[in-house]
């Protein structure tokens, strides 16, 4: 037996399901952490701990991504079911390109965040590799409004998430209830991807 690891015509292979399913538990994950973490005794040591987790996390979602991108790149996406109408085809082109946008630049805004904080203090990804601030943000004389704008970005990028992993779930739902095609079960897993040798 193998396991199929392309993409094919007909549905994702183990590799492009595994990332999609390892990112979407590490971005809800990370999107209930950011909302606890916020609301803690500023400067505790709790909120310490949150705050290095978030950025671990945000650093291994940013690594991931790119991995999923290239994969994608090279492997090409099912195409979608032929009766699905111009602005349906739209709408999913433009999510999923705005999935990329924000599992990249979300953790980029967050680094940036981290880099232009005036709190300066270090991020050590799982409590082992240092990570360095961006030279040129950890470097600027004034960085409280630098700091505040980017916190602004990255928490309405959060919100945007939000609404569109809404979108998504709806999407997902409503071909597999409602349209009855295999646009949902292409992305589960199941034992066609298991090919059994002759």
């Amino acid at each position: 037996m193998s396991v199929i690891l392309r993409n094919s015509p007909h549905r994702y292979g183990v590799v492009a399901l595994s990332l999609h399913w390892l990112i979407a538990v590490l971005i809800v994950g990370m999107l209930i952490l950011g909302t606890v973490m916020v609301d803690l005794t500023p400067g505790s040591s709790l909120q310490f701990q949150l705050y290095q987790l978030h950025k671990s996390f945000g650093i291994t979602i940013l690594a991931l991504s790119l991995a999923r991108l290239g994969w994608r790149l090279a492997n090409p996406a099912p195409p979608l079911p032929n009766d699905l109408q111009p602005w349906e085809r739209f709408l999913a082109r433009v999510t999923h390109v705005s999935f990329y946008v924000l599992m990249i630049g979300m953790p980029l805004t967050g680094w940036m965040v981290v880099s232009a904080s005036v709190w300066n203090v270090p991020t050590v990804l799982f409590g082992t590799i240092h990570l360095p601030h961006l030279p040129i943000l950890s470097t600027l004389e004034n960085k409280k409004p630098v700091e505040d704008v980017l916190k602004e970005i990255h928490e309405s990028a959060a919100w945007v998430v939000i609404a569109l992993l809404v979108l998504h779930v709806a999407g997902a739902l409503k071909h597999h209830l409602v349209l009855k095609d295999d646009v949902l079960t292409r992305m589960l897993p199941g034992r066609d991807l298991i090919r059994r040798s002759e």
